[in-house]
């Protein structure tokens, strides 16, 4: 009966639905006897069968979310009929199969980085967007992360995360390869079963959160065909898609314990630890210098050990005699604007008043004019007298 169980098992990422296991079972011959039994006394459900209810895990009771105890609560509670929240979940996984857009649930780009293969961005439409932020506003957000978290957590941020390591020795900056892709559907089933919501609930909310990317995404654009085999297997699982609002407070929410288990590690090498996203920051002094390598092929294996690998081709060792940098943020002394990055928005603004803007936007990007305007909000947050210049080159931009 296991070999006919899985076999014939959901492969969709997550566990075999109630629903699913109660048929398996009242099919199955060696129930046979049973099954005739309970047909013949219906009183003995009642004795044994209960309903599902909200009974959150021992660390997450007292949270103010909503209780919802039932896929029907769950529909009522986001305004969509059971068929229509049935749909938007894609429990069964059939909008990965498609290749007709109009029949999927998001919307796919890729997006040329500087080095490697292109980043994908899985934005939904605006139903399941909408749906996401609720579920992110009254539920995710409610949840506390590790405090070694910076990253789509509230007063903090990537500038929180580079002041904790101004003025050391040495810094160590390394990257979580595919972090979101790395997240399989089954973890976030079990955030929410944590949390408290029973079986039927908790899959729902996993479908609402997470995609498999049809393989046609990755055969119809030039981008996706600068992506590896493995690569494309591994987005084709479902996933935390990234550019769906819920996947950051769920990553961290998953890299919990990777969190506590490397902030543990820092600790015992008198290092400090920051998470912002899938960026890892380390620092200490001299005495952390000496054991760096050591230190860097435990947080290795703890990454593994955790479901994560470490991109060894972007880990940075940096000491204080060279500038040292991380999440874009140079932390030398305090924090500060990188030279670099100054002077690469400054020709930028420089071009785009001669030249005109769109000489300047080589990638594309829809909304050249906010997207510029942000970068220099963001110079202008580290290094207000640099932001200023920039803000005054912007000015000068005919934008038309």
């Amino acid at each position: 009966m296991l070999r006919r169980l899985a076999a014939f098992a959901d492969h969709s990422g997550q566990p075999p639905s109630p629903d699913w296991l109660t048929d398996f079972f009242l099919a199955a011959p060696e129930f046979a006897g049973a099954v005739a039994r309970i047909l013949k006394e219906p009183q003995i459900l009642h004795c044994v069968l209960k309903p599902a209810k909200f009974a959150p895990a021992k660390k997450f009771a007292g949270l103010n979310v909503p209780k919802i105890n039932s896929s029907g609560d769950l529909a009522a509670w986001l305004g969509l009929s059971n068929e229509h929240l049935e749909w938007l979940s894609d429990t069964r996984r059939q909008h990965s199969r498609t290749a007709i857009p109009v029949l999927q649930n998001y919307q796919y780009t890729f997006v040329l980085k500087k080095h490697g293969p292109p980043r994908l961005i899985e934005e939904p439409k605006p139903r399941l967007k909408t749906i996401q932020r609720r579920i992110l506003r009254e539920i995710l957000d409610r949840v506390p992360v590790h405090a070694c978290a910076h990253g789509f957590v509230a007063k903090r941020s990537c500038v929180t995360s580079a002041q904790a390591h101004c003025g050391e020795f040495i810094v160590l900056a390394a990257d979580l390869k595919d972090y979101f892709a790395s997240i399989p559907a089954a973890r976030i089933q079990g955030i929410f079963r944590a949390i408290g919501y029973p079986s039927s609930v908790a899959r729902l909310l996993t479908g609402l959160c997470t995609s498999g990317t049809p393989t046609s995404v990755f055969a119809s654009r030039s981008g996706g065909r600068m992506c590896d085999w493995q690569t494309r297997k591994l987005y084709e699982q479902p996933h935390l898609p990234q550019g769906a609002p819920t996947s950051p407070a769920l990553a961290n929410l998953v890299s919990f314990s990777l969190d506590r288990r490397i902030s543990g590690l820092a600790a015992r090498f008198g290092a400090k630890y920051t998470r912002y996203a899938d960026d890892l920051a380390f620092s200490g002094d001299e005495i952390f210098d000496r054991r760096v390598d050591t230190f860097l092929e435990h947080v290795a294996m703890i990454a593994v050990d955790e479901g994560f690998m470490l991109n060894a081709a972007k880990t940075r060792i940096m000491r204080r005699s060279q500038s040292q940098r991380i999440i874009g943020v140079t932390v030398n002394d305090h924090i500060n604007l990188p030279r670099g990055t100054f002077d690469e928005l400054k020709a930028i603004l420089h071009n785009c008043r001669k030249f005109g803007p769109n000489t300047q936007n080589l990638l594309g990007v829809a909304n050249f004019e906010e997207h510029l305007r942000g970068r220099i909000a963001w110079a202008a947050s580290l290094n207000p007298a640099r932001g200023a210049k920039l803000h005054a080159m912007f000015n000068l931009i005919r934008w038309t």
